[in-house]
């Protein structure tokens, strides 16, 4: 991998302790994917907008009322192949490290990429995403 593994790991439970699960190949990224209902894919990153907006800012959000019902991360730089297959989910949108994606039924309703979060606050980013869930994760 491009980095070390031990590096990271700091940053991967940063995100699977709030209820993330890692998804870390192509058919475990297939299988979460293909779930009825809202999906949250957050692509995790060793970049320091990660570390103060996207992995915080996600932790804020997911104490909404309304969230997705599942919850997914890839790890951009260390598990490559299942990042590539997330972000043929993701397309027309352009890869981005950090990237939080909402998806329903499978198809892709909602991409925060790295210049929405990069420079932003946890606060903020959470309240856009809040925003996002309130649109798409309303409780029936």
């Amino acid at each position: 991998g491009l980095y070390d593994s031990a590096m990271v790991q700091p940053m991967r439970d940063e995100v699977t302790r709030i209820g993330v699960t890692e998804l870390r190949t192509p058919a475990e990224v297939d299988a979460a994917v293909q779930r009825q209902g809202t999906a949250l894919i957050f692509v995790n990153s060793v970049c320091g907008c990660a570390a103060a907006g996207a992995r915080p800012g996600l932790t804020l959000a997911l104490m909404h009322k309304n969230r997705p019902e599942h919850l997914f991360t890839v790890f951009a730089g260390m598990e490559r192949e299942a990042v590539a297959k997330a972000r043929d989910y993701f397309k027309p949108y352009q890869p981005s490290s950090p990237q939080i994606a909402l998806l329903k039924d499978g198809k892709v309703v909602h991409v925060m990429q790295r210049h929405d979060i990069e420079g932003r606050d946890p606060q903020t980013i959470a309240q856009s995403l809040a925003k996002v869930f309130d649109e798409h994760c309303k409780k029936a």
